[in-house]
């Protein structure tokens, strides 16, 4: 039996609404990271990425880049 449920992705959950975002050309946002629904600001001077939710209100809560690969990689 095959569900939505039960499949197993080996690449990135892209969040549906992420492809329209005219951010993703910027160089301080992470497309691999914003493609699943999350920020992905960077701090360029640090290279930290943030991980909460796109268009979140607030500050940024950046994380370190090995920390954003994995969030890429879910």
């Amino acid at each position: 039996m095959t569900s939505p449920d039960h499949n197993l992705s080996t690449g990135p959950q892209i969040h549906e609404d992420s492809q329209n975002r005219p951010d993703l050309s910027s160089t301080h946002v992470r497309e691999d990271v914003a493609i699943t629904g999350r920020c992905g600001n960077v701090h360029l001077p640090t290279g930290r990425t943030c991980d909460l939710p796109e268009r979140h209100e607030g500050s940024c809560h950046f994380v370190d880049p090995k920390e954003a690969e994995n969030l890429a990689a879910r």
